[in-house]
């Protein structure tokens, strides 16, 4: 086994894989030919071996930090809404110290012009904004995901909880963000421009053949990822998810010709990520909506 200084190491190179002395830095999964890697490591550990300005975009689905003991539906009989103890309830200072440790780290990283976007729930989600702002990042987009097929409440306490958000920010208010509205355009049916323009997207939860391997608790649908890495990243970009479960943002690139650093502490989650990641084909037929 090879040993490397850490100045030695470059986890962005696609073209071989260096063998190291800490076997955590090694890539979990590595696909030259596709410039695919995943690594299992926990996401501070890994920051401080990126340097600075080198990601074009960062899609982050991070922690919601809803585990609370609570019930949901799921596959129509009751369950419990925890889904581990990285999504464990915490206090809001200690939500919002996480949310702006990690953002902070995001805008180191982010190209002059890179663009990040965060998903979250009402959990999380104002927090993430508020981190995004005092970082001095662009907001500039809010979406939210009206689920077609949201569980049903069974508490009979609240309306259904049928929705999530997206944050879409630049690195800096003077940032010359990627929005490829005439790709968009080109091949927008006529009937479906509405749902690319608007900021409102009405689009189903996971499809079961994106789960053949397993799921994540918290899985996004392609179509949603597909849509964010089309509209704001061009062939050849690199992509960063640093909350990468089971790979849809890598299976997506790897489809969309984008290069691609995924991240995840839980092994359980990148053996389906690599599963689906063979199992993809390098298609870069972009027509997936609605």
């Amino acid at each position: 086994m090879g040993y490397y200084l850490e100045s030695d190491l470059d986890i962005f190179n696609f073209d071989h894989q260096s063998e190291i002395a800490e076997t955590n830095l090694q890539p979990f999964y590595h696909d030259s030919v596709n410039r695919i890697k995943l690594y299992n490591i926990d996401v501070f550990s890994f920051f401080h071996k990126i340097p600075d300005n080198c990601v074009d975009l960062v899609f982050a689905d991070p922690p919601y930090f809803l585990s609370s003991g609570g019930i949901t539906c799921r596959s129509g009989e009751k369950a419990c809404v925890n889904k581990g103890s990285w999504d464990k309830l915490r206090p809001i200072q200690s939500v919002h110290y996480f949310n702006k440790k990690w953002l902070s780290e995001i805008k180191r990283i982010l190209k002059p012009n890179g663009t990040t976007w965060v998903c979250g729930t009402f959990h999380n989600i104002f927090s993430v904004g508020y981190a995004l702002q005092e970082l001095n990042f662009k907001i500039l987009n809010n979406i939210v995901w009206e689920k077609q097929d949201p569980p049903p409440n069974l508490t009979k306490k609240y309306f259904t909880h049928a929705s999530e958000h997206l944050l879409w920010a630049a690195k800096t208010k003077k940032a010359k963000h990627t929005f490829n509205y005439q790709e968009l355009r080109d091949i927008s049916d006529e009937k479906l421009i509405k749902s690319v323009w608007k900021d409102l997207w009405t689009l189903p939860s996971v499809t079961k053949s994106e789960k053949i391997f397993g799921k994540h608790p918290t899985q996004k649908p392609e179509k949603i990822v597909k849509r964010v890495i089309l509209a704001s990243s061009n062939i050849g970009d690199l992509i960063f998810d640093p909350f990468c479960g089971s790979g849809t943002t890598g299976v997506v690139c790897k489809k969309l010709g984008r290069k691609f650093v995924g991240i995840d502490n839980e092994i359980k989650y990148l053996n389906i990520a690599k599963q689906r990641l063979i199992a993809t084909g390098n298609n870069k037929n972009t027509r997936f909506f609605p």
